[in-house]
């Protein structure tokens, strides 16, 4: 009997599941929006009910259309953005915000409300920070925990549980209340190369009456990803799903983490299969760019080292930025020819940044060639702050060389020019990994901003560093399926998973002479850019 394996994944603007068959081939997929609210003082919210209806509704289509037998689905994994979920012990939310709305009970990654409470925490120098690159993120648990308890202290002691999105989608499909070592490790300062809290940087900060607990609402059974999770599917989970009773869940990963388990192990022609000397890069909403090293390596800006946080019994460097994808969307809709082009993408079926792909080839048929298009535009995308390697929250976008011209061929311009600043911002990360000891042969590009080519060709170009693919369209949700996999017994391990179940594209190379020294001196004016925005910054 053929065996299936859903992926799940939780993105920032969707949920999406496919259906995978046991050599890791995509047999449907299928996705549901989610509402994201914004407000003033840098609070983004989400809720979990409606997340775990778009979820369902995205696992039944998928299963339908897969035209695959519900007996025959043998695991289920997830994955989801290191979004804070609060709930109380009965699983009814809690508001987390000055709506006062209790369906708004996420706070998503984005949401940098408690930037004072990082910075205060990082006045600190608590030893757990080591872990974290040397300071801590507003995108991260803990000092979104302490500004829940000071800004909403009943909401703080009313919450039974406390959730990285991920946890909260196994626990609903299961009732476990194991956390992954991903998600606490990464975002919440769990030391699992110590399986251990720190309580004394939970007194420190504030936030006490968690050690009090003994860590119960943040997690005391702390297990490694692809874990099969109590006794799987509960009736009400698989009603709610569409699956059978008792399939298998597995300890989940964060979104990011699932692409690098969906692309790092595939067999590459032309290129080394040492997982260490490979850069997972997810370039979506945010970027993330994924390091494994045997050892730990501390490298400041980054976050890690993190033990097994992503490959079992590897260790994991974890660099980025908070905007890239939504920096490219933000970026081509301030321009004049915006809306025209808009409804141009319309007329022929494209967002608006597939469209301005397709001109940017139109007009240079070589992608290498490409960044000639950007000519006098610069930019340094950094819209949401530096995540990496600079650790700057308060960093913000610069855009040199924009004239008058209104035309589509000036937007397109501005499209490649962001683009190359991405790609800037991940050959500075590379710099510094390489600086401390972990070079990069490879990046293994994945997520929706990394589909064209034109897109990977840049990147390739950007960073100096040869670009693949991992030969899906869905990486992310082929990582979360690899996790099933495992929990269902099919894969002994998540490692030999990621060599079963996937396969890589073609290699694009970096191009020399003129190209290679173009870029170069893009680079530069890139830093300087950079180094101006810290000058107007420290400005009285």
């Amino acid at each position: 009997m053929a065996g299936f394996f859903i992926g799940v994944d939780v993105g920032t603007g969707s949920a999406r599941a496919g259906v995978f068959d046991e050599k890791g081939g995509l047999r449907a997929s299928a996705k549901r929006p989610i509402t994201i609210w914004h407000e003033a003082g840098s609070i983004v919210e989400q809720s979990s009910e409606q997340i775990w209806e778009a979820v369902c509704g995205s696992v039944r289509e998928a299963v339908e259309a897969a035209g695959v037998e519900v007996a025959d689905v043998s695991g289920v994994g997830f994955d989801a953005t290191c979004s804070l979920v609060v709930v109380k012990a009965d699983g009814s939310p809690v508001a987390v915000g000055p709506s006062g709305d209790p369906t708004r009970n996420i706070m998503v990654w984005m949401d940098h409300r408690a930037a004072g409470e990082a910075a205060e925490i990082n006045a600190g120098h608590h030893a757990v920070l080591k872990y974290v690159g040397g300071r801590i993120s507003p995108e991260m648990e803990t000092p979104k925990l302490l500004w829940l308890k000071r800004n909403l202290p009943g909401s703080f002691a009313a919450a039974g549980h406390f959730f990285d999105l991920a946890d909260y989608l196994t626990w609903r499909a299961t009732g476990s209340l194991s956390r992954s070592i991903c998600t606490v490790t990464c975002k919440w300062t769990y030391l699992a190369h110590e399986n251990r809290w720190d309580p004394g940087y939970f007194e420190a900060i504030g936030l006490g009456e968690l050690v009090a607990e003994g860590f119960a609402r943040i997690g005391t059974d702390i297990v490694e990803p692809g874990l099969s999770l109590g006794r799987g599917l509960t009736e009400e989970a698989a009603a709610d799903l569409g699956l059978k009773p008792g399939t298998a869940v597995a300890a989940a990963l964060i979104d990011a983490h699932a692409g690098g388990i969906g692309t790092l192990g595939a067999a590459i022609d032309g290129a080394g299969s040492d997982i260490c000397r490979r850069l997972a890069y997810i370039f979506g909403t945010s970027a993330c760019s994924m390091a494994s090293s045997k050892q730990p390596v501390f490298v400041d800006g980054v976050w890690g080292p993190y033990h097994s946080a992503m490959v079992p019994g590897l260790w994991l460097n974890e660099g980025g930025q908070s905007a890239a994808g939504a920096a490219i969307d933000h970026l081509v809709t301030m321009h004049p020819a915006s809306p025209q082009a808009r409804l141009q993408a319309e007329a022929a079926g494209f967002s608006l940044v597939a469209w301005l792909e397709g001109e940017a080839l139109k007009l240079c048929m070589d992608p290498a060639q490409a960044v000639k298009l950007a000519g006098s535009i610069h930019v340094l995308p950094e819209f949401l702050g530096n995540r990496s390697p600079h650790a700057d929250p308060d960093a913000r976008a610069i855009i040199a060389g924009l004239g008058l011209d209104d035309s589509l061929s000036d937007l397109v311009s501005l499209y490649v020019a962001g683009v190359c600043g991405i790609g800037y911002g991940l050959r500075q990360l590379l710099a510094k990994l390489a600086e401390e000891g972990i070079p990069i042969e490879l990046i293994v590009a994945s997520g929706g901003a990394a589909q064209s080519n034109l897109v990977r060709q840049l990147l390739a170009d950007t960073t100096n560093v040869p670009v693949t693919c991992a030969d899906t369209a869905e990486p992310v949700l082929l990582g979360a399926a690899m996790l099933a996999a495992v929990a269902a017994g099919h894969c002994p391990t998540l490692a030999g998973a990621m060599t079963e179940m996937s396969t890589a594209s073609k290699i694009f190379t970096p191009t020399a002479g003129e190209i290679e020294s173009v870029h170069q001196e893009r680079y530069r004016i890139f830093e300087k850019l950079q180094s101006v925005g810290r000058e107007i910054r420290s400005a009285p």
